[in-house]
């Protein structure tokens, strides 16, 4: 991701958002989320190089300074809570989105946040299906919004998406969590038990203690 028209056409992905030129200046363009009208990118022209101001976590602050000499401070922003992102061609792609991403969820109660942190608390010998992962987020309508996060879970070491299964205990498709069976070489490395595909519930089902 190098242009500034890559950069926006992504921030156009999320729910509820718009685009913006707010200073009369049409080297800031900014997507913000309705009906806060908070803005989540900000996409300027610097030094030859289109960058991207970013609200970042505190606790990812620094990991992506450290990471990548293209991330800085946030340029006339609050620098404890934004990060500068310069399109130099230094990041890869799935960082740039990642970054965007988080953006987005620190200035919107998104629900694909919700569920993320409703994941956090599976503990370690649990599962927990798509249905309560829902409830837990706070609608328990949403199971195929749950799907659908956990199929783009930026953060795999932090986020066990593996522990979710769906209502008969059966484990995901070869298709996520790193390739065939993964899922089930993680559940075993927690200490849960897969017969047949299958984790039992009765045994194994977290019930939000």
């Amino acid at each position: 991701m190098k242009t500034r028209e890559e950069a926006l056409a992504y921030g156009l992905t999320f729910a509820y958002t718009y685009q913006e030129a707010p200073f009369h200046d049409p080297n800031w363009q900014l997507i913000r989320v309705k009906p806060s009208k908070k803005a989540f990118l900000w996409t300027y022209e610097k030094d030859g190089y289109i960058c991207l101001n970013l609200k970042c976590d505190p606790e990812w602050r620094d990991f992506w300074r450290n990471t990548y000499a293209a991330v800085q401070p946030g340029y006339h922003q609050n620098k404890e809570h934004w990060n500068t992102v310069i399109l130099d061609g230094s990041i890869p792609d799935e960082d740039i989105k990642r970054m965007i991403a988080e953006s987005y969820d620190l200035v919107t109660d998104s629900p694909t946040k919700r569920i993320y942190e409703a994941v956090k608390r599976i503990p370690k010998g649990k599962v927990a299906t798509y249905a309560q992962v829902a409830a837990m987020a706070g609608n328990p309508k949403m199971c195929r919004a749950v799907g659908n996060a956990l199929h783009k879970n930026p953060d795999f070491e932090n986020i066990p998406c593996y522990r979710v299964v769906n209502s008969r205990g059966e484990l995901a498709g070869e298709y996520v969590f790193g390739g065939a069976w993964a899922q089930k070489e993680l559940l075993e490395a927690d200490g849960i038990e897969v017969i047949d595909g299958r984790v039992d519930l009765d045994k194994y089902g977290y019930n939000g203690d």
